[in-house]
């Protein structure tokens, strides 16, 4: 693959990549707005029905059909499964917890993650000045979750865990993107939501095990609850956006290299700030606004740094 084809790989892996957290961010929002009302599993069930009724009438028929099923890898994309479910879930019980801002900048660890993941995983170059932005991105993470004070909670590491589980998701999809679609990677994503949706709803769907001790735990152990027709249109939207972003973030790991496509993944904060103050009253503390700029000014820091270098990336087998 020519030096030219390499960039614009990786320019279109990072727009990809922006878009997807579009999609993704539409869904913190949705998933926090429905956090009191209804069980996680219950919105995650509900969401993925919709999302593959969508995948099979508008993405489905484009994409090869009922043939884009059939795979050698169904270890690996169960795998991938996995890792994308219960970081999701670890997700969306910290923002349960936590102001949308906040928890998303916990977990914005990730990019940081999926770039030092890159290179001992997959070979790929960072240099120290990257690995300096990197250093400044966690040093931000950690003036927000403020370990050893009294401001700390235990709600701030879900986020960090479900981003180690999406760093890892993201190095699967890179090893397996020679031989695997965007679609068929979305397929089985739907597939391990709603097989693991309906586990959980199965287990804790009853309600018998919510105390009310606390508000990630109520949301994972609360009991299903009728669905009320205002937040059908809501659920629907969580529906569409998490298969887009699905899409497209698989797509962006496919093409772009690692280290150049989570960068652009930062959209997401100033799109949570947006959320918690438009949407849910919250404004993020002056810690949380350094460690914000922190995060934000290393993540700029790497795209600028990728764009800028005359230099060949290293280029794993093109995608198919």
């Amino acid at each position: 693959m020519s030096t030219v084809e390499i960039r614009r790989n990786n320019l279109i892996g990072a727009a990809c990549a922006l878009c997807a957290i579009v999609c993704f961010s539409f869904n913190d929002m949705g998933i926090k707005f429905l956090s009191d009302t209804y069980a996680l599993h219950q919105i995650v069930f509900l969401r993925t029905l919709v999302g593959l009724a969508f995948f099979a009438c508008a993405i489905m028929p484009f994409a090869g059909g009922l043939g884009l099923i059939r795979t050698t890898r169904i270890k690996a994309h169960l795998l991938r499964g996995g890792f994308v479910v219960f970081a999701n879930m670890s997700l969306f019980l910290g923002l349960a917890a936590l102001p949308i801002a906040d928890a998303i900048a916990i977990f914005f660890v990730s990019p940081l993650l999926i770039a030092v993941l890159s290179v001992f995983v997959l070979g790929e170059v960072v240099g120290p000045r990257r690995w300096a932005a990197i250093a400044i991105g966690f040093v931000g993470v950690i003036i927000i979750v403020q370990p050893g004070t009294s401001a700390f909670q235990i709600a701030s590491l879900l986020p960090a865990f479900a981003a180690l589980l999406y760093g890892s998701m993201h190095m699967l999809t890179r090893k397996i993107r020679g031989t695997e679609s965007a679609a068929t990677m979305t397929f089985y994503i739907l597939f391990t939501f709603l097989v693991a949706s309906a586990a959980f709803g199965l287990a804790f769907g009853h309600g018998n095990f919510e105390t009310g001790a606390h508000p990630s735990l109520s949301f994972l152990l609360r009991a299903w609850a009728p669905v009320t027709p205002g937040d059908i249109p809501i659920i629907i939207m969580l529906g569409v956006t998490g298969v887009m972003g699905g899409m497209l973030i698989s797509q962006a790991y496919r093409l772009a290299e690692a280290a150049f496509a989570a960068p652009s993944e930062y959209v997401a904060m100033p799109l949570a700030i947006m959320w918690g103050v438009t949407v849910f009253g919250t404004w993020p503390t002056a810690n949380a606004w350094f460690g914000i700029a922190l995060i934000l000014v290393s993540g700029l820091y790497l795209v600028w740094r990728e764009t800028a270098q005359d230099k060949t990336p290293k280029s794993p087998q093109p995608p198919r």
